[in-house]
């Protein structure tokens, strides 16, 4: 079997047992898809650069070291892989796009990449995942606004009818949920994927 018909597993397998080109077969093959994501995020092509070189970086560590068990989902675990980096820069830069305290907020707005991909599903699910159990410490108040919003998508003119409060006793509750899920996360220094 050649390079281009070899599924990512063989790849990968092929690499750990010290066939150095198969990396290159599998950076070249994903490289656009890793790229487009990573740029999708900050905007930048300097710094996706950067990134984009950071996450081989770690897909060659955790090869070199056998540590790899994706079962053959090579670009959903280095998606993964690009997406914690990506928080990374955020944070060291002071700047988490994802918590602005807005009327329009949307938690996810860091990962939808504008592609209903397989891999973007996955980190989509697993980061949920994170915020409803960050989201289970808020006071009651607090969740059922930050809910309702985020999972129901209701307005809030609907959140205010909903609990029978005025609209802007529904946004300062929101405001509240998104300070303290944010003291949460920095509390417990979590970034929202595994």
């Amino acid at each position: 079997m050649n390079d281009i018909n070899a599924n990512d597993a063989v790849l990968v397998k092929e690499y750990m047992q010290g066939r150095e080109s198969a990396l290159e077969v599998l950076v070249n093959r994903h490289k656009q898809r890793i790229h487009g994501f990573i740029f999708s995020k900050v905007l930048d092509r300097d710094i996706t650069e950067d990134i984009f070189q950071d996450t081989f970086i770690k897909v060659i560590r955790t090869l070199k070291r056998g540590k790899y068990n994706e079962e053959g989902k090579f670009l959903p675990w280095v998606m993964r892989i690009a997406h914690n980096l990506v928080i990374d820069h955020f944070r060291r830069n002071k700047r988490m796009p994802k918590f602005q305290s807005r009327n329009d907020f949307d938690i996810f707005d860091v990962i939808s990449d504008g592609e209903d991909s397989i891999e973007s599903e996955m980190i989509s699910s697993q980061v949920h995942e994170d915020v409803r159990r960050l989201v289970e410490e808020l006071p009651e108040d607090q969740k059922e606004v930050l809910l309702m919003r985020i999972y129901k998508e209701m307005s809030f003119k609907e959140i205010a009818e909903s609990t029978d409060v005025s609209i802007n006793t529904a946004l300062g509750r929101m405001r509240y949920a998104l300070i303290n899920l944010r003291k949460v996360i920095d509390k417990h220094n979590i970034v929202l994927t595994k």
